[in-house]
């Protein structure tokens, strides 16, 4: 077997936050300074948006009638991510009201296609951070996977006997099963079988299996010796370890999560004692 792996530095990029636009006023004349205690202040949003991020992200919005592309913009602002609105919606009018809700079932209720990108660090203990939210007609096309996630280069594994198929006999079933390193993905869920394998080639038969692309960055050298059994993704990465970066979507209306990039980062090597 044979790994061959690119070494170029990748990262994720977030587009930055759409601005907000902001109506100059003309100059004022000499006759409306004198009349300007008489003139109407600015229009009163038509609607309160209230993002909270203690104790955990949290969404409170009330709004009557409010185009969906103003709720984006201030969405974006508090969240600091981009928030895309899908064309032909951008004026659809939004009449709703919720309190504290987390941030999946706030979106769910703005558009009838919603996609958020996460990323996930495993070593963090943190939950997934939202990179990017997108509401979509229901009937236009899913963003692309490197909207918002994406990188220059990938990882390759080639390997010497790339012959598949179903065993024919029991010998051949036994052998299958002594495999030291074994990755399926079947309705979302993912299994792993691997006898003290390197990390990365574990993460490259897995982006193998997800079509996904891998970029193993530096001279990784931990080693893997885990059965994982019908899992999903971001648990399975989890478990690995903890120098993973792992970006995903998920997709509120079809209820799915898939991921769209693994990212083995060059981890430094502890300094040795006397140098």
């Amino acid at each position: 077997m044979v790994i061959v792996l690119t070494t170029l530095n990748v990262c994720a990029q977030q587009v930055a936050p759409a601005s907000t636009q902001v109506q100059k006023q003309p100059p004022a004349t000499s006759e409306a300074a004198k009349t300007e205690d008489k003139k109407p202040g600015p229009a009163k949003p038509t609607f309160t948006l209230t993002v909270k991020t203690q104790p955990i992200l949290n969404i409170s919005l009330k709004a009557e009638k409010t185009k969906l592309s103003e709720i984006g913009e201030a969405l974006s602002r508090k969240l600091k991510i981009p928030v895309f609105v899908g064309s032909g919606i951008e004026k659809e009018p939004v009449s709703t009201e919720f309190s504290e809700l987390t941030l999946e079932p706030a979106m769910q209720l703005l558009a009838p296609a919603v996609y958020i990108d996460y990323e996930i660090l495993t070593g963090s203990g943190a939950p997934a951070r939202p990179l990017a939210v997108f509401f979509y007609a229901a009937d236009q096309p899913e963003p692309s996977p490197t909207a918002v996630v994406t990188g220059s280069t990938q990882s390759l594994l080639i390997e010497g006997d790339t012959e598949e198929g179903e065993p024919e006999n029991e010998e051949d079933k036994k052998k299958e099963e002594e495999q030291p390193l074994k990755v399926s993905y079947a309705d979302n869920l993912i299994s792993v079988k691997a006898k003290k394998q390197p990390l990365a080639l574990v993460l490259l038969k897995i982006g193998e299996e997800l079509g996904i692309p891998v970029d193993i960055q530096g001279d990784a050298q931990e080693t893997v010796d885990i059965a994982l059994n019908k899992m999903p993704v971001e648990d399975v990465v989890r478990r690995l370890s903890p120098n993973i970066q792992l970006f995903l979507r998920a997709d509120l209306s079809r209820a799915e999560r898939r991921a769209l990039r693994l990212v083995l980062p060059n981890v430094p090597k502890p300094a040795q004692p006397g140098f």
